[in-house]
């Protein structure tokens, strides 16, 4: 009841102030009452790189008075590096100078839609309403600069009616209007750029909107080196394992850019692990979470940032890659040891279900898979697709180790959240656990003696997750399809059929230290010697320091052979 009247409360002041804005159309200087109504984000940013190169250069002409420009600069190069609270920081410090400079307001609306994370909160949209509402009171501004105002208008319009998406559309629309009619201004290619990859289709598998900014954003990489938004935006255009080379080089540069950004240390590492460069994703995220520390501290949190969680659920992926498990175990500890964190969110959610379940998952741990214990007091209701990762391995390691009653109970509690997901309209998390629905099935099946019915329930799965493209915000699958599929042949002695299943899972996820393993395991069982050796001189390659039992036998297997490791 209380939201409800906080909503209408909101609602009835949006309206009004529209009024007093159509009946007043030579507003120039907004009142302070509808300033301080915003309720900005203020204060110091924290600064955790070297003094001399922190956020990336930006320049971004408006027609505020030059007092305010070497400010808005910073406050975009913080927004293109996706730092939205200290975006808002500095676009707050430049309403505070300039309350006329109309360009400000439509930076806290973007600070506000920060697109390809999670949609705006109620409290979010009515920010970026209102501080929209306020921009067009403003008169003294270009046409480019209304027309930038426009297009992110489109984004709040009707948000109470029209879902996120289809707002995402809105703006892409309006900002390729901006790029059509200012064909100069690089920042209107830059954000047409980032509208396309966050409005892109997840059906799509052809790329389009992708391939399209990426090469929008590649012109413009020669003529802006130090530009932290096209780099950034490149590695997110090329996020996916077929385009994920072509942004290598803008993923080795992003974080000499802006190494004041806990955000642009953490971000190669998308591409690093599309790559199955694990070392390199190790390295990113170690800097991120330093960098996400030191943020913490400057800022005064009781407990932790949320880049540093996110930074975790990386890192841990990366070393359980390389088969190191004593590091990947205590990241996992420190994880556990973390009890408060700023903002709770759907990243900081993700990390804490996914983390745990990776190691016990990677290793084949299965009684703890089936005892997994997290965070009790995490609001875990508010995050159904995470919580389902829980279920899902707790699921699996309750099959493996017999217990098939215990199994069918975290079916039930997966179906009742993918319920949950369908009737909030997210088909995409919705779809994400109906594959491991499926996958559970398949293994339920297995263990009740119907392997066609398995398998085919398996491979049901793998051709789910084949056409759907991993969210940002994860790695990667806590256990990809195409993968189990490999592993339940491998269990009931089909060796050759396993490794067709593991080659199709290497593709789509290059070097995973128990997909080379399992390839290798199947092309041996198949005595396909040569491609065991390929496989198992791979695995060996990646995991150099790894004391895992598998490299012994891949080792083991090359010496037999007398061939190379």
């Amino acid at each position: 009841m209380k939201k409800v009247f906080i909503k209408i409360a909101c609602s009835f002041f949006i309206i009004l102030l529209s009024a007093i804005i159509a009946c007043n159309p030579r507003n120039k200087t907004p009142s302070n009452e509808s300033i301080l109504d915003l309720n900005l984000k203020q204060g110091e940013i924290a600064v955790c790189g070297p003094a001399d190169k922190q956020f990336g250069l930006v320049g971004f002409g408006t027609s505020c008075s030059p007092k305010v420009q070497k400010d808005f600069d910073l406050a975009m190069a913080l927004l293109h590096s996706f730092e939205y609270d200290e975006a808002e920081k500095v676009f707050a410090k430049v309403i505070e100078m300039e309350p006329d400079c109309g360009m400000a307001y439509w930076g806290v609306a973007m600070s506000n839609y920060h697109p390809l994370w999670t949609p705006p909160t109620l409290l979010e949209l009515e920010k970026g309403t209102k501080a929209i509402l306020i921009a067009r009171s403003i008169k003294q501004m270009s046409k480019r600069e209304s027309a930038y105002i426009d297009a992110i208008a489109g984004f709040y319009e009707d948000w109470e009616k029209v879902d996120h998406h289809a707002r995402s559309v809105r703006f892409e629309k309006g900002m390729e209007k901006v790029y059509r009619d200012f064909p100069e201004d690089n920042e209107a290619a830059i954000f047409y750029a980032l509208s396309l990859v966050a409005s892109a289709s997840p059906a799509d598998k052809s790329f389009k909107n992708q391939k399209l900014a990426g090469s929008l954003l590649k012109d413009l990489y020669s003529k802006q080196p130090n530009h932290p938004g096209i780099v950034h935006y490149i590695i997110h255009a090329y996020d996916y394992p077929q385009l994920a080379a072509l942004a290598l080089p803008a993923a080795k540069e992003y974080s000499s850019i802006a190494p004041s950004s806990a955000h642009a240390l953490h971000m190669p590492s998308h591409i690093f692990i599309r790559l199955g460069l694990w070392q390199e994703s190790i390295n990113s995220n170690l800097a991120s979470i330093s960098s996400a520390q030191c943020y913490a501290e400057q800022m005064k949190m009781k407990g932790h940032w949320d880049e540093e969680v996110h930074g975790l659920d990386y890192l841990v992926y990366a070393y359980l890659q390389k088969g190191e498990n004593i590091h990947a175990k205590s990241y996992c500890d420190y994880l556990d040891s973390i009890k408060e964190v700023e903002p709770v969110n759907f990243k900081v959610a993700y990390a804490f279900a996914a983390v745990p379940s990776r190691y016990v998952l990677e290793n084949q741990l299965w009684d703890d898979a089936a005892n997994l214990k997290v965070w009790e007091g995490f609001p875990w209701k508010g995050y159904p697709w995470q919580r389902a990762i829980i279920h899902f391995t707790r699921l699996l390691g309750s099959v493996h180790t017999g217990q098939l009653n215990a199994a069918r109970i975290e079916l039930k509690t997966l179906y009742s959240l993918h319920d949950t997901l369908e009737n909030q309209k997210d088909v995409y998390k919705a779809d994400q656990v109906l594959i491991q629905i499926k996958a559970s099935q398949a293994w339920l099946l297995l263990k009740e003696g119907k392997q066609e019915d398995a398998l085919k329930m398996m491979r049901t799965a793998a051709d789910m997750e084949s056409k759907t493209q991993k969210h940002p915000v994860t790695p990667g699958e806590v256990l990809p399809a195409s993968e189990l599929l490999g592993d339940m042949l491998l269990e009931i002695n089909r060796p050759t059929e396993a490794l067709q299943a593991y080659e199709v899972d290497l593709k789509q996820h290059p070097k995973r230290f128990n997909g080379l393993y399992g390839a290798g395991q199947s092309a041996k069982q198949s005595n396909e010697i040569d491609k065991a050796a390929y496989y198992f001189q791979q695995l060996i390659a990646i995991a150099p320091n790894s004391n895992r039992d598998e490299l012994k036998v891949a080792k083991a297997f090359l010496e037999k052979n007398k061939l190379g490791i």
